[in-house]
């Protein structure tokens, strides 16, 4: 099965194709260029380099959020166009799930946290399960970074570009907190692949009606009244 992901939520751009769990193109993009100048070329690069055509990918997954609401909208257009123009399966998945797959396996908690702006973070709590899947243990929310609190029994790695910019804060009062910056912060789009794949064998599908950005607070661009 062949798997084309992608990732538009923040301020890089990623797409993968994945056989099965086997990646066989991927590119992290980060432009400077608003993401729907940069989404369909990196596509269709990614396509060429694979020796495929659209027709023949099996699977499409991109994140839907939480993230940059212009990024998290492009994301959710190009893969309701894809779903329209071949009628193939598609799914969509957490941003902070991405993230945190960029941990590798461990038994401590993984809470991937993402720059919100405003001087917060989205974050959520995630474990490998005894299959080695990821599964998500708390809400996911948008928070303070300084509200991170780990509990304490319980060794925590922080993941993701908020970490890093926040780790000043976030470790302020969590001496069992860890924040490796060798871990990459940004989102894979293979990892959106995995994931796709994951919910796609539990029959979590999109469709046009049900594709939606996930949201996690109001835009800052709503109208005054």
């Amino acid at each position: 099965m062949y798997v084309l992901a992608f990732d538009t939520s923040s301020k890089t751009v990623s797409v993968a194709v994945l056989k099965n769990n086997d990646t066989v193109y991927e590119k992290i993009l980060d432009t400077g260029l608003n993401h729907s100048e940069t989404i369909l070329p990196a596509i269709d690069r990614a396509l060429k380099n694979s020796n495929l055509q659209i027709n023949e990918i099996d699977l499409f997954s991109c994140t839907l959020g939480p993230g940059s609401f212009t990024g998290v909208r492009i994301a959710v257009s190009t893969i309701k166009g894809m779903m329209l123009a071949t009628s193939k399966p598609a799914v969509g998945v957490s941003t902070l799930a991405a993230i945190a797959l960029n941990v590798p396996y461990t038994k401590k908690t993984i809470y991937a946290v993402m720059d919100a702006g405003r001087g917060q973070v989205y974050t959520a709590a995630f474990c490998y399960d005894k299959e080695s899947l990821l599964r998500q243990l708390s809400q996911e929310i948008n928070i303070q970074p300084e509200h991170i609190r780990a509990d304490i029994n319980d060794e925590v790695i922080c993941a993701g570009e908020g970490a890093i910019r926040y780790a000043e804060l976030i470790l302020k009062n969590n001496k069992n907190i860890i924040i490796d910056k060798n871990i990459i912060p940004c989102v894979r789009a293979s990892a959106v692949a995995i994931l796709g794949l994951e919910k796609y064998r539990r029959g979590e599908l999109l469709s046009p009606d049900n594709c939606v950005p996930v949201y996690l607070r109001q835009s800052d661009a709503l109208p005054k009244v």
